[in-house]
């Protein structure tokens, strides 16, 4: 019974045994299976938009410099001591308002002494005038001779002379003691006095100062050559279009806002500049709050051309590599390719798409540092980006 008992025990045991090999071994081959198979990912999710066709109007920069129309050099007419300045520094004058008083002392003497010579030379003149009258009377009774006669005649005719001569020196000197006030010869505003009273001031050549109107402003800027032939084939005007028929132009400062009131193209040049090759152009802008001055550097907005058809493309969504640009495309089955396209222009943060997407195709915005052309996404379709700018105000674009 006892060596019964123990086989019974030997045999339990490596049943025993031999169903645990067999669970480590099931186990073992599970776990290997499933190291071999790893569940796939999910596809990356990625936000696309839908491209649509929109107007759109393109526009170029060009650096501009403010004009006034009207820049007077303040220079005296005749030479003297400055006397008094009337006006201040950088102050808005009208036209015939006192600038300058130069010491008229001197030029009051000699318009007296201009004054005095006039008068004698008038008594001279009446002298000269009797005289002939009475030699005129005795030649005709023989009680002259004839050359006395005619000395009487040229006495007359050099005293009337002399005293035309003295008029003209007396309006001279008038001039002259006029000439010692200066005015305001139009509306604008003054810049700073060069000189302070007590100094002396040199005929048309002492600047004293230079008057600038203000309203309205000129803006000047160069177009290049390429540029022109570009905007001419693209805006499709007629040679004979007037001036004031041009597209208004807008203005950016230096801070960055824009100016709040449009300009006309009011000036073009005949022709270009040979050793630049660039054409002179002209904006003329209204300045009634006189917030621009002459000299100030602007950015003139130019409209270029339309497209009522566009295609916008957010910046973020464009690669660019060795001068191409591609985006990626979310085409039929999720699936991912990429895309050339061809943009040339830029409206705030948009290009402007000539070619290479179509309306409807789902452009990748987010998500593109983990895409690869062929890989299957979750596209997560957000605004248009015609909808999203569609009451942005018109920016300049970029080349």
């Amino acid at each position: 019974m006892r060596m019964n008992s123990v086989a019974a025990n030997r045999n339990d045991v490596r049943r025993v045994t031999r169903c645990m090999v067999a669970l480590v071994m099931c186990a073992a081959f599970s776990g290997c299976k499933e190291s071999a198979k790893p569940p796939a990912p999910p596809p990356p999710q990625v936000s696309v938009i839908e491209v649509k066709p929109g107007a759109v109007t393109v526009f170029d920069e060009y650096v501009a410099q403010t004009q006034a129309p009207s820049t007077i050099e303040i220079r005296s007419q005749v030479t003297g001591l400055l006397d008094r300045q009337d006006f201040a520094d950088g102050g808005r004058v009208k036209k015939s308002d006192l600038l300058y008083i130069i010491d008229q002392r001197p030029f009051q003497a000699s318009l007296a002494q201009a004054k005095a010579s006039l008068a004698q030379a008038e008594a001279n003149l009446v002298n000269a005038q009797q005289n002939l009258a009475r030699n005129s009377r005795l030649i005709a009774q023989k009680a002259v001779s004839q050359q006395d006669y005619d000395n009487a005649v040229a006495q007359e005719r050099s005293m009337t002379a002399t005293v035309q001569a003295q008029k003209a020196v007396v309006r001279n000197a008038e001039l002259n003691l006029e000439f010692t006030t200066l005015r305001a010869p139009r509306d604008g505003f003054m810049s700073a006095s060069l000189v302070k009273p007590g100094a002396l001031i040199t005929a048309q050549q002492t600047l004293l100062t230079t008057l600038y109107s203000s309203d309205p402003m000129w803006a000047n800027f160069a177009i290049g050559e390429n540029k022109l032939l570009e905007l001419q084939k693209r805006l499709k005007r007629p040679p004979g279009e007037r001036l004031d028929q041009a597209p208004p132009f807008r203005l950016r400062l230096a801070d960055g806002t824009d100016y709040p009131l449009p300009g006309k193209l009011d000036f073009v040049d005949a022709t270009l500049d040979q050793k630049s090759g660039t054409l002179l152009v002209r904006v003329s802008v209204p300045n009634p709050e006189r917030q621009l001055r002459p000299g100030l550097f602007v950015r003139v907005i130019v409209p270029a051309f339309e497209n009522p058809s566009a295609i916008r493309v957010p910046q973020q969504a464009v690669q660019e590599l060795q001068g191409l640009k591609s985006v990626y495309v979310v085409s039929a089955g999720d699936k991912v390719e990429s895309r050339q396209i061809v943009a040339n222009y830029r409206i705030a943060s948009d290009w402007v798409v000539d070619s290479g997407l179509h309306a409807g195709d789902r452009v990748v915005i987010e998500g593109i540092g983990k895409l690869r052309a062929g890989i299957q996404v979750k596209p997560v379709v957000v605004a248009s980006v015609n909808e999203a700018n569609k009451n942005a105000p018109p920016v300049a674009s970029t080349k």
